[in-house]
């Protein structure tokens, strides 16, 4: 179930979703990964008058690492960071998952890139993980890709330009 991507996004009914997913990210507080609740519940994150939010940046990349340990290598996860341009070309944006559990990148068609950033959501999955939901524009816009991250969490970092 989701609460703020696109189909979601009336006009008309738009302030009652946020008002929803909201009063989600409150009563699911205590099983909700630390540093995504704390960008979900963030005056500034989903506001794009602010830098720091992802809406309408371009991805610079995507890097996909198994991080191993042990005697072998054999102790192997997941990990991804998405470095992303800034809507204002200020600066970048750094979202780091250290533990993947699943990931789905969908992209119908990426010949002149994924986009503009439109709309993301955090969501608790079962077990207490964090599902992040990511929609881009696409060209043509009616084509666009479609990310989902299942991870323990995620850091957010802002690197001015």
């Amino acid at each position: 179930m989701s609460f703020i991507l696109s189909a979601q996004r009336e006009p008309e009914t738009i302030v009652t979703a946020f008002e929803q997913y909201r009063a989600y990210l409150a009563s699911n507080a205590a099983s909700f990964p630390s540093g995504a609740h704390a960008l979900a519940t963030s005056e500034w994150y989903f506001d794009p008058r602010d830098h720091r939010c992802p809406h309408d940046a371009w991805l610079e990349s995507i890097t996909i690492a198994e991080p191993a340990t042990g005697e072998r290598s054999e102790l192997r996860v997941t990990a991804i960071r998405v470095r992303l341009l800034g809507a204002y070309h200020d600066g970048f944006i750094e979202l780091f998952y250290s533990r993947v559990i699943r990931y789905s990148l969908s992209s119908p068609s990426s010949v002149r890139g994924l986009g503009d950033w439109l709309y993301d959501e955090f969501r608790v999955a079962p077990g207490g993980h964090l599902i992040h939901e990511i929609e881009w524009a696409g060209f043509p816009r009616d084509e666009g890709s479609r990310w989902i991250i299942e991870a323990s969490d995620v850091e957010f970092q802002w690197i001015s330009r």
